[in-house]
């Protein structure tokens, strides 16, 4: 094929060019420093104040709620860190926990281990063989006194949907705040952040069609968190430091987008979706969360006998980028802890294949994957017959 063909869209997305657009004068000649009171100040004031009406209409919040930052990573941290403050404690019988879910992104998990060091002990949830959090499993581990419990809304490998109102309602009966990681959810469900009970909701720009380098952390305004980031007291004084004004533009722009276009984008990726676990059911895949629900875009699957990373450098050698199931950090090779979770054996785990679709894919494109994987498949497994002999 004469072009690569980007099926790895729960990492990054494309630009819009609307979106690039609307950040465009704030790259070039609207230059202002939102802190400053001369115009070119107070339009880049203005500029923020009209994104943060956009995100929060995009995830239905109030805009006072809308706290910037630089992205997914730095909102999980944020929230981690600063809401679990309060409940710190040098004496180890005091010692309140900290629950995460044992399906989080490490931007969730390492935070939530790194938070031991401070007196806090860390439980996991843990989920079903479909990837769902197991209202049972985080009951008995709120048995425990419990300082800030963190899930994910939709999962990243997998794209299985968790039912986060109910799992927050048990969590708010004993007291815990709660956290949600909605980074796979915004512009794939409809989203709400007052009706999920959640105290705080990380998101993120670069997943719905905006600029790397933006994302936000919303939050219940009685939660007392305190910030990683001191300064200029920017963000209410709880995210201080110069907005990067172009790369929030950026991110209200793909939120006004994506809320317009949720429906038609996601019953395009479904059809996409069904067509190509057609084919996979075809050529024998085992597709991990299938009996779950799931976000329409994304496919998570492998075949047994061939290795993940074979398989993804094969195809990207055919033209297709697609992503492994290897752990989410660039230093590790191991199985995908969440297929470990659950319970997938760990030699088929180790050839978890993961597709992640978008707006802009086309049937066309599936159809030819389809071709090149069999392909592949035939030859990989040829490979390995060879080399057992």
């Amino acid at each position: 094929m004469s072009a690569s063909v980007f099926f790895d869209n729960n990492s990054t997305t494309l630009i819009d060019p609307e979106v690039l657009d609307a950040m465009q004068p704030y790259l070039h000649h609207q230059y202002g420093n939102p802190t400053s009171r001369h115009r070119f100040g107070r339009a880049a004031r203005q500029a923020i104040d009209l994104a943060r009406q956009q995100v929060a209409y995009a995830c239905g919040a109030h805009p006072t709620q809308i706290i910037f930052t630089s992205g997914g990573t730095e909102s999980n941290n944020f929230a981690l860190m600063g809401m679990s403050t309060q409940y710190l404690s040098n004496e180890a019988d005091n010692a309140q926990q900290i629950l995460v879910s044992a399906i989080e992104h490490p931007a969730v998990t390492r935070p939530a281990f790194a938070l031991r060091r401070f007196g806090h002990r860390v439980g996991v949830i843990a989920c079903d063989h479909q990837g769902r959090l197991m209202a049972d499993s985080l009951s008995s581990n709120l048995e425990r006194p419990t300082a800030l419990v963190s899930m994910m809304l939709v999962n990243n490998e997998t794209g299985v949907i968790q039912d986060v109102a109910s799992l927050a309602k048990i969590a708010k009966q004993h007291g815990a705040l709660v956290h949600t990681d909605a980074v796979q959810a915004l512009g794939k469900i409809p989203l709400n952040f007052n009706e999920l009970g959640v105290d705080a909701m990380t998101l993120s720009s670069h997943k719905i069609y905006g600029p790397q380098g933006a994302g936000a952390l919303v939050l219940d305004k009685r939660v007392d968190i305190q910030p990683l980031l001191h300064g200029g007291g920017q963000e209410r004084g709880l995210r201080s430091g110069t907005e990067n004004v172009a790369a929030i533009v950026g991110f209200g722009k793909a939120c006004e987008l994506i809320s317009a276009r949720l429906h038609s984008n996601q019953m395009h990726c479904r059809q996409l979706r069904d067509r190509l676990e057609q084919g996979l059911t075809a050529m024998g895949a085992t597709i991990f969360g299938q009996g779950a629900e799931r976000v329409n875009n994304t496919s998570f699957f492998a075949f047994e006998g061939i290795e993940g990373e074979t398989m993804v450098v094969a195809l990207d050698n055919a033209g297709f980028a697609v992503a492994s199931g290897s752990a989410c950090s660039s230093d590790s090779t191991e199985p995908s802890h969440v297929l470990m979770a659950m319970g997938v054996a760990s030699d088929l785990a180790r050839g978890a294949v993961r597709i992640s679709l978008s707006a802009q894919n086309t049937m066309a494109q599936i159809d030819e994957f389809l071709m090149v994987l069999q392909q592949q498949q035939q030859r990989l497994k040829t490979l390995a017959g060879v080399a057992m002999m």
